[in-house]
């Protein structure tokens, strides 16, 4: 028999009852997808129009700056799938994807900060190993680090409202088992990075490595009751992945350096993705200590 609820997670889990019926959550599935393609063609029509240049081709060649500003714009649909879905299908507020308003402002502060400070001791061995290539001219990386923080702020925020805040409160209300509820969101959230164009034979590696992601944040929503904590950890690693240093080839448009090897490189990335992994259990460890009440 699965284990009960922690209260924390019962609380959480409990606005998703009220009509938790499996053809709600799959219609509401439809409904994200849809929404977050239908967002997604707008936002890259209009940059077209307004840019002179193909939308979706600044976005899939997203080593510009614009280009990868478009990209992240396009996560709006993403949030606002879930958001339609709860308020349409589930007729409960939006708010409740979130939890308890204060708890997930302060567990979003206190994991972005804590994983901000594991990760630039990470990166800070990873400059004294390799040797970066300066991708953007510190000036303007300034200029736009608003935009970015926000843009990531966006993505990250639409991915966590989706798998940890929609998927996972909503099989949660069905099932008991994490089984379902926990893993299967997290399997889902790794197969959706799937992309062996870009990353070759390191592609089923960086798959089970995103699971993993999704498997620790999907454990901190569960143990702090509000998607906070999954949202700011989440944050704190694009940031360093998107804005500090990018692997070569992946988005490199808004970073300050890319890495000297390219996401496809099978000899030296398979043990750089584990170290990642690593690094993320040990974040994980303590956060969990950390923010759980």
């Amino acid at each position: 028999m699965a284990r009960a609820f922690s209260p924390a997670f019962e609380t959480f889990v409990r606005p998703a009852r009220a009509r938790p019926q499996l053809w709600r959550i799959l219609l509401g599935c439809v409904l994200c997808v849809l929404v977050y393609i239908g967002l997604l063609m707008l936002i890259v029509t209009a940059a077209g129009a307004l840019t002179g240049a193909g939308g979706m081709n600044q976005v899939a060649n997203a080593a510009t700056p614009a280009g990868t500003l478009i990209l992240l714009a396009t996560f709006l649909g993403m949030a606002l799938g879930p958001m339609l879905a709860v308020r349409l299908l589930h007729r409960r507020p939006v708010g409740s994807l979130f939890g308890r308003a204060a708890r997930a402002i302060r567990d979003f502060a206190g994991a972005a900060a804590i994983a901000t400070v594991i990760y630039a001791a990470a990166v800070a061995v990873w400059f004294a190993v390799f040797d970066a290539t300066p991708q953007l001219d510190p000036i303007l990386w300034l200029a736009l680090l608003p935009l970015s923080l926000a843009g990531i702020a966006l993505q990250t925020g639409a991915e966590e409202l989706v798998f940890r805040g929609y998927l996972q409160q909503q099989l949660a209300a069905r099932f008991r088992s994490p089984v379902v509820w926990m893993i299967l969101p997290s399997l889902i959230f790794g197969a959706v990075h799937y992309d062996p164009a870009t990353t070759g034979g390191n592609a089923l590696l960086i798959v089970g490595a995103t699971g993993i992601f999704g498997l620790a944040a999907a454990d901190l929503t569960a143990a702090t009751g509000s998607l906070g904590a999954a949202w700011g950890l989440h944050f704190a690693n694009n940031v360093f992945a998107i804005l500090i240093v990018a692997v070569d080839g992946t988005l490199p448009g808004l970073a300050l350096y890319t890495t000297p090897y390219a996401a496809d490189d099978n000899g030296l990335l398979p043990m750089l993705i584990l170290g990642d992994v690593a690094v993320l259990i040990l974040t994980w460890f303590i956060l969990r200590r950390a923010l759980q009440r």
